[in-house]
């Protein structure tokens, strides 16, 4: 049995890779796209949180090695550096979907500039084409995660920052036309919804920025709150997740959590709270509640994925 290392990827050119997104490509290899967050920019603002590219990494072996590969190319609709944030990939068909968090130019400071979500679709996961901007709710969205409806059709949960950074969600049925959006989760703010299916229920994970809250539902559309994981107080907290449900070397249902964290120390050439990790957890459904042991040992094989 071959055991997933800690961390699992770091970014080899800026050091700190966020919000990861994986996928099974068209050859069998697996995807990881991510923000690239750049850890040496040189200044005492937020300009090293814009500015960003899509970065990717593949793997050849079921995710326990990764391998740099670039920066998803093509999809800035614009001149000049902007920002691309928080991928969401999937499949539907023949075809791939990618959802990004925009924003025009390298802003020097987190807030106070418009952000919309952009869609692009391809057949081989590197040549992308221009899909437009999602029309939804607000002109402060990001973070986009999407997941097919038992019935037929797509639902994209996203973060609203203009009401209360909470989550919403529209659907389509071709994922060109979208019904209008609807709040889903309220309560305290968060972002980095994410949602899969595992055991009986449905499940949603955000970001607290204390740990991942849970939600869980039989319908995708009521959410019952459920706890909180990778929320220890004395480590890292787990932030903006993504999850792929397979199963353990014993053939039980599992979630793979892949998740990244910022690191607490550094070599003294970049502010280590900059610097990021990808790290892999195992989840597990007890009945009503999500499970994660952040210790324990990771068994990952993404060619047993369900």
């Amino acid at each position: 049995m071959t055991l997933a290392r800690s961390p699992l990827y770091t970014d080899p050119v800026h050091l700190a890779p966020t919000d990861p997104t994986l996928i099974a490509g068209p050859d069998g290899s697996w995807w990881m796209f991510y923000t690239q967050r750049r850890a040496h920019e040189p200044d005492d603002g937020h300009r090293w949180v814009h500015g960003t590219d899509i970065g990717v990494a593949r793997s050849d072996d079921g995710g326990l090695s990764w391998r740099y590969d670039g920066v998803a190319e093509g999809i800035d609709p614009h001149e000049g550096r902007n920002t691309l944030w928080a991928p969401e990939v999937i499949r539907a068909g023949d075809r791939y979907h990618m959802f990004t968090s925009y924003i025009t130019g390298v802003p020097d400071r987190w807030a106070g500039h418009p952000r919309t979500i952009l869609h692009h679709s391809s057949t081989d996961l590197t040549n992308w084409r221009y899909d437009g901007v999602l029309p939804l709710s607000s002109d402060r969205v990001i973070d986009a995660c999407a997941y097919e409806l038992p019935a037929g059709g797509w639902r994209l949960w996203y973060k609203d920052e203009a009401a209360g950074s909470t989550t919403w969600s529209v659907d389509s049925r071709d994922l060109v036309e979208w019904s209008e959006p609807v709040q889903v989760i309220g309560g305290p703010p968060h972002e980095g919804p994410n949602v899969f299916r595992l055991g009986e229920y449905y499940w949603m994970i955000t970001d607290e920025w204390r740990g991942q809250a849970v939600h869980r539902s039989v319908d995708l559309t009521t959410w019952e709150p459920t706890g909180r994981i990778l929320a220890e107080p004395d480590r890292a907290y787990g932030h903006h997740a993504d999850v792929v449900v397979g199963r353990d070397e014993h053939g039980r249902e599992v979630g793979w959590i892949f998740y990244f964290t910022h690191r607490t120390s550094g070599t003294g050439v970049v502010d280590p709270r900059r610097l990021t990790d990808v790290h892999v957890a195992v989840l597990r459904a007890d009945g009503d509640r999500l499970s994660c042991d952040r210790d324990a040992p990771v068994a990952l094989d993404l060619r047993r994925t369900v």
